[in-house]
Parts: structure tokens; C-alpha cells; sequence
């Protein structure tokens, strides 16, 4: 052999979640990925050109390796078995396990060097990290920071994940639970007590219910509810959770800026 090739990086990629597809999307390097979550709504026509190879907590094995990919992204302990088979049949598997702002960006870094995408991922990355320095700069000027409950699930309550936590507090508002976003699972963030968030008082309610549409008239006929500041105001504001549940681009733009823009409306009437 007179050349020995050196990979600039895996070439068939499957992404077990969005947050890993919409970034290669944003990159420019789409090509490289082979399979996807069924999921995945981040970019919308990922769903029309990439096959749909898993769930969240399943994945099809043998349609993965018939694909055969040369690595696989995907997300937390949650995915942990799926990761595990994958490597048992020769798979390699990457899996990250972001769940604050930082690591966010550490993560999507980290995708951007191993596709040699290192430069432009961090000019990228920059170009948000100046918009949510902005936006932290504007919530910090304002004359009261609104109490805000966000609620990924319904029945039980859950509250805010770590990185959605700190957008929240980026966006200008404050999380009612704080001392529940540092808990990475759902089931360690339900709130037992629905009349803990009625004590708590928030001014601001915002629902990101996965796989269905937040109520509101159904927030507000909770029982014990009708004084909380939030409904008794109409505070009550959905974002998708394909907007800011997935720990990648969509929560560091989208999910955020739609947080502020609740938080300033907010703070125009009540200022």
C-alpha cells in the first residue's frame, strides 16, 4: 500500500436523537447521515430524506446495521441499552450526556470536530453564545424578574430540566424549582404536591408537554389554582418541546428566544 488513507471523520452516521441531526443539518454536512430518531421535526425535511431507524427508548438493530454505519450518536443513560447492542455487534457508539448549557455547547462541539467541522461548529456556536449573552443582558435590566413554573409533563407534574432551567434564568425569568433541575431524570422532578406550585406562586406557566398539546384551561381548573399569579393573569404559554426539550441548537435559539419573549411581555404589563 503506497497511501495510507487517514478518515476525516465517520461518514454514515445514525442519530438516535434530533439534537445531533439538526446540527450536521447546520453544518453542511447532512450527507454523512445515514439514519434518524422518528422523532426528529428539527429540520423538517430530515424526515423526508433520512430513514427513521428509532425511537427514544428502541431502535431498530438489524435496519441500523443494515445501514451500516460507521458511528452512532445518541443521548444519556436512557439509550444506554441500545448503545450497548450496537457495540456488542461491532457498532461505535458516541454517547453524550449534555444537560446543562455548557455541556450543550461542549457537545456540539465535539460533533463539529469529529465531522472536521471544528471551526466553523465554533463560529457557529459563537454566534450563539453573543445572542444568549444579549438576551441574559437584557433580562438582567429588568426592574422585576417574573417567578416562572415550566412543566414538561402534566400527569404527574414535572418540572424543568437543567439546561431549560438555565434558559429560563437567561431569558430574564427565575425556575420556581431550581432545586429540581439539577436532578437529570424525570421521575426524580415530579412534584408529588400539584398545591407546591400553587405556594410557589408563579407568574409565568409555560408547558412543554412531549407528544401532545399544552392545555392551558386545563392548567387553570386545577384545583387550588385559580390564585395562582400566572393563571389568574393568563400567563400560560406553550413551546414545543422539539423547540427547547432537545439539548442542542433548537433549545439554544429558538426555545430561548421564545422564552424571552414571554418573560418581556411579561415584564411590559407588570414592570
Amino acid at each position: 500500500m503506497d497511501r495510507l488513507a487517514i478518515p476525516r471523520g465517520p461518514r454514515r452516521i445514525v442519530c438516535l436523537t434530533e439534537e445531533a441531526t439538526e446540527w450536521l443539518y447546520l453544518l453542511g454536512e447532512e450527507a454523512r447521515i445515514v439514519g434518524i430518531s422518528g422523532y426528529t421535526v428539527r429540520p423538517r425535511r430530515a424526515r423526508e430524506e433520512k430513514p427513521k431507524v428509532s425511537a427514544f427508548l428502541s431502535a431498530k438493530i438489524d435496519r441500523i446495521l443494515d445501514l451500516r454505519p460507521d458511528c452512532v450518536f445518541g443521548f444519556s443513560d436512557l439509550q444506554a441499552d441500545i448503545a450497548a447492542e450496537l457495540v456488542r455487534r461491532g457498532v461505535q457508539v458516541t454517547i453524550f450526556n449534555q444537560r446543562s448549557v455548557e455541556e450543550v455547547f461542549a457537545m456540539l462541539y465535539q460533533v463539529a470536530a469529529m465531522v472536521g467541522r471544528a471551526d466553523d461548529g465554533l463560529r457557529l456556536l459563537e454566534g450563539m453564545r453573543g445572542r444568549l449573552l444579549a438576551i441574559e443582558a437584557a433580562g438582567r435590566a429588568l426592574p422585576r424578574r417574573p417567578r416562572v413554573y415550566f412543566e414538561e409533563w402534566d400527569e404527574p407534574h414535572i418540572s424543568a430540566i437543567r439546561w431549560v432551567s438555565e434558559l429560563v434564568g437567561i431569558a430574564g425569568g427565575d425556575d420556581v424549582f431550581p432545586e429540581l433541575a439539577v436532578q437529570p431524570l424525570g421521575k426524580d422532578r415530579i412534584i408529588a404536591d400539584s398545591l407546591e406550585v400553587v405556594r410557589r406562586a408563579p407568574d409565568i406557566v409555560v408547558g412543554s408537554w412531549c407528544g401532545k398539546n399544552f392545555r392551558p384551561a386545563k392548567v387553570a381548573a386545577r384545583a387550588g389554582w385559580q390564585d395562582v399569579p400566572a393563571v389568574r393573569d393568563a400567563q400560560l404559554f406553550e413551546i414545543k418541546s422539539a423547540d427547547i426539550l432537545q439539548p442542542g441548537p433548537a433549545a439554544l435559539t429558538d426555545g430561548v428566544e421564545q422564552l424571552h419573549r414571554i418573560v418581556m411581555a411579561w415584564s411590559a404589563r407588570h414592570g
